[in-house]
């Protein structure tokens, strides 16, 4: 079953943009031991805890493992077969631009490259686009706009060398956690660095930072326009660097020029707040802007970007050690999508779809008949044309569209209408397969071998250590078969991912002498053994010159046509989205421990002990104002749908706010799917979507009845009556978060419970004053299910009877011991799980902050929590500053 047992095999993380290293173990008894890879440029060994959890990810448990066409099972040739006959019959019929694929920040850069090979070289479509598309076009488009291409300047070791570091839109703690820690450790050797955090949100990032701005939704563009005017007011600007090397910049002065009471309307922050920010940015040298989806995610995207850009090139902060502008991608191959052309706008290697010069250079080198002229449609307006019949058959490859994109429920109607879909994924049920006319299942992460680009441009090679499972094949080998298939042979003859590469490196370099940015032609003829054995390196490696870190802009040489950078000019502007009937603004995004639609962590019992069901952060006045209660049930809505999720009462974010996470599907909550509340407004010059800005409605849903359930195994439950629920794995089985309309109802599931698991003793508790009902299933002494019910969100201490799943119980009394649903004085509870790794509760961390414990290095010699990958340092942090903070209160 595997192809490394006994020894490491040096691989990169499938998670986030920051491309950490990892050392997979094969074990003899089939797991896989996971560890940082100390050698690897990018995380020198550190991991998050979704990165030291993948050993408990690559199970064969719900996995796709053979072809299926039209529901039933079938070889490969038979489905290959027909999707080639269904694409060539569909093009003459109705054109190339019927058909399209829909891609992954998932894939690797070789299968990135057969496809974007595929449809816009033979095909003869641009349709093809990305799931990046939803979280780093904006920073394409800004880039391009500027700089004349899609560079990052900077690399990672800036982060170490700056004295500024300000996070825009970016809550690294939780979404880039290795980066969080690289700027943790630096500061501690560096007090006197700085960190600004510019979010509506108090995240745990904000741990780390000397000031946090909670400016307005939308409001960056007004502050780094601000910051623009406030620089070169005070002669700031470097006029040697903007002589030389930039132009344009008067015309965006003019266009960032606003009163202070404009930008404290447009940001929601003080003049002060302003003024100490622009102080504290103009007289420091060393200055990292670092964003992310808070920026990206927005109707005014691009504007933001170019903002940013603004405010560095003016300083001449660019392409130098410790300063620059640094987007961070959110995919482990996002980067690779963008260089490979996955984009429906870009053509491959960064050269420009609408370029004739460069579709030629493509066109003839792939010896291909045409190259479309025009941009293909991108995500959103993708399946938008599906839902019209523009779009007749489609191919979705590793990604999630009816979770993911806006408007969900209008894409998964536009798949359902949809005269052919294909869908390539590694699991057999996911909220977009079941509308899959063709499923092909795909090797998953350990089972392929190819390359990913990450956010500093460092191309790092994912290595296979396992076996592919049944009739498993990867991504860029069903490509390939269905191009021959469609009378590609010749140009589609790869064997394996090193071909692949190689032709990109050739590609890459062809008539570029320094003419494009991307270049990786010293790799041109790359063997299969070097390829094997490829260590990370960042891109350009030119033919010329060995493999360097190297940074750009420092010295201008830009890409646009007088290799000048240009100033934008960018309006800010009111994104007013609230209005009486919907006054809540919701902000989506990430939390710590899962990824995207938790086709990978959903599999790991540790990743959900931390959040384990949808939630809603939502303001004290807020909840006090609407009555309601903190663990009860909300539901929002607005035009586009409605969610039911759990009630957070926090003052993380700002009254009149509200956060949902994105990543719970109709695997795990009957009703948590975010994204079918985001509307499709898109930004004009990227196309990405406004995920971060959205108005809805919330209340308290009416509850008859809570329960908590527990099972040993994945019983196949009837939720029918339940109004809410929400399932996840834990240590030993599953855990349920069950509520319904009335009481009658929990009964009647309680009811059904008890006599239809597998059992050999039931215990039953049912209190008529307290309106409480508990059930207690046996089998040999062992728990098999238990189950609480209450006409409020149920008290129980959760982890301690989790564990209770490991136990044997060999007396009655220890058994009724679990219809109490709480540990005796003996075994205090753990509380609700902050270490994910080391599976520590919040109670636990209190008692050694209590006694003495002041500092995230001391609490975690007394409980281990934060010693593994370090991820929950920040909340550890939180809790310590509570405590002193009301220690102190409590002594005045």
């Amino acid at each position: 079953m595997t192809t490394s047992q006994g020894k490491g095999v040096k691989t990169t993380c499938p998670y986030c943009g920051v491309g950490c290293g990892i050392i997979a173990k094969r074990e003899a008894d089939g797991s896989v031991e996971i560890s940082g890879d100390p050698d690897h440029p990018a995380n020198y060994g550190r991991l998050c805890s979704k990165g030291s959890a993948l050993g408990e990810t690559v199970g064969l448990d719900g996995r796709l493992l053979f072809p299926e066409v039209d529901g039933k099972r079938t070889d490969w040739d038979t489905a290959l077969d027909h999707v080639a006959d269904v694409f060539a019959k569909t093009i003459k019929e109705h054109g190339p631009d019927s058909v399209a694929f829909y891609v992954s920040g998932q894939i690797l850069t070789e299968d990135y490259y057969v496809a974007n090979k595929l449809m816009k070289g033979f095909i003869g479509s641009a349709n093809i686009d990305t799931n990046s598309r939803l979280c780093m076009a904006s920073s394409v488009a800004g880039h391009r706009k500027a700089f004349g291409t899609d560079t990052v300047p900077g690399t990672y070791e800036d982060l170490e060398l700056a004295d500024l570091i300000v996070l825009v839109g970016s809550n690294l703690a939780w979404c880039h956690p290795v980066l969080y820690q690289r700027i943790e450790a630096a500061k501690q050797v560096r007090p006197e660095m700085k960190v600004v955090l510019v979010d509506p949100r108090r995240t745990m990032t904000a741990n780390i930072a000397d000031v946090h701005l909670a400016i307005k939704p939308d409001g960056d563009t007004a502050l780094f326009n601000g910051l623009l005017v406030n620089l070169a007011e005070n002669g700031k600007l470097n006029q040697d660097y903007i002589v030389r090397y930039t132009n344009g910049l008067d015309e965006t002065l003019a266009a960032a020029n606003s009163t202070t009471s404009e930008l404290e309307n447009l940001t929601g922050l003080s003049s002060v707040e302003l003024q100490e920010f622009y102080s504290l940015f103009g007289n420091t040298e060393k200055v990292v802007t670092v964003y992310s989806q808070g920026v990206n995610q927005s109707v005014s995207g691009t504007d933001k970007v170019s903002a940013i850009l603004n405010s560095h090139l003016a300083t001449g902060r660019i392409g130098k050690p410790g300063m620059g502008p640094f987007s961070v991608t959110g995919q482990p191959n996002a980067m690779g999508g963008r260089e490979v052309g996955g984009l429906a706008n870009m053509l491959v290697c960064h050269m420009d779809l609408e370029n004739p010069e460069h579709r030629d250079l493509v066109r003839g080198f792939w010896q291909s008949p045409h190259i479309p002229e025009k941009p293909g449609l991108k995500a959103v307006d993708m399946f938008k044309a599906v839902a019209d019949g523009r779009i007749k058959a489609i191919w979705i490859m590793s990604t999630n569209p009816v979770d993911s994109l806006p408007e969900a429920d209008s894409v998964a109607h536009a798949l359902e209408e949809c005269p052919f879909v294909v869908v390539s994924d590694i699991l057999e049920e996911t909220d977009t397969m079941r509308y899959a006319h063709v499923k092909l299942p795909a090797a998953a992460w350990g089972e392929k071998g190819g390359t990913v680009t990450n956010s500093e441009r460092r191309i790092s090679r994912q290595r296979r250590f396992m076996h592919l499972p049944g009739d498993v094949k990867p991504d860029w080998w069903q490509m390939v078969e269905v191009a021959k298939r469609m009378g590609f042979e010749e140009a589609f003859a790869f064997q394996t991912p090193a071909e692949i590469f190689d032709e990109y490196a050739k590609l890459s370099c062809l008539k570029n002498e320094g003419s494009r940015d991307f270049d990786i032609g010293g790799l041109s003829g790359i063997s299969e053994a070097q390829y094997a054995s490829l260590p990370p390196f960042q891109w350009p490696h030119k033919s010329d010159a060995t493999s360097t870190e190297t940074r750009f802009f420092a010295d201008g040489n830009f890409y646009t046509p007088d290799r000048k950078a240009h100033f934008v000019p960018v309006k800010a502007k009111t994104n007013q989205i609230v209005d009486e009937e919907f006054p809540f603004v919701l902000n989506t995004g990430r939390i710590r421990d899962h990824w995207h639609t938790m086709t990978r962590t959903g599999m790991s019992q540790r990743l959900s002990s931390h959040l384990a069901e949808p939630f809603c952060e939502v303001h004290p006045g807020d909840a006090n104002n609407l009555g309601i209660k903190s663990a009860s049930l909300i539901n929002m809505e607005n035009q586009y749908g409605e969610i039911t999720v759990r009630a957070l009462v926090t003052d993380r974010v700002q009254k009149g706010s509200i956060f949902v996470p994105m990543h719970w599907t109709d695997q795990f909550a009957s009703n948590g799917r975010v994204d079918k509340l985001v509307a499709a407004k898109l930004d004009p010059f990227s196309g990405q979507p406004a995920s971060k800005n959205v108005a809805v409605k919330i209340s308290q849903a009416n509850s008859g009845a809570f329960a908590f359930l527990l099972t040993r195994e994945k019983l196949d439950l009837d939720f029918s009556k339940a109004s809410y629920w929400a399932s996840a794995r834990c240590p030993g089985g599953w855990r349920h978060e069950l509520a319904f309309a009335t009481r009658r109802d929990a009964m009647v599931f309680g009811d059904k419970l008890a006599t239809e698991t597998f059992g050999d003793e039931v215990l039953d508790y049912n209190d008529p004053v307290s309106n409480e009902h508990r059930l207690a299933i046996f089998k040999k002494g062992r728990l098999s299910a238990a189950f609480y019910m209450s006409p409020e969100p149920v008290l129980l201490a959760r982890e301690w009877l989790i564990e209770q799943l490991q136990h044997d119980f060999e007396t009655a009394e220890q058994r009724q011991k679990v219809l109490a649903g709480r540990a005796d004085a003996t075994k205090p509870d753990k509380g609700p799980i902050v270490c994910s790794c080391m599976a520590v509760g919040v109670n636990e961390i209190f008692t050694a902050i209590q006694a003495g414990n002041t500092t995230a290095q001391t609490v975690g010699e007394a409980t281990t929590a934060g010693t593994n990958c370090g991820s929950c340092r920040a909340e550890i942090n939180g809790m310590i500053d509570v405590y002193l903070r009301e220690t102190k209160i409590a002594a005045e």
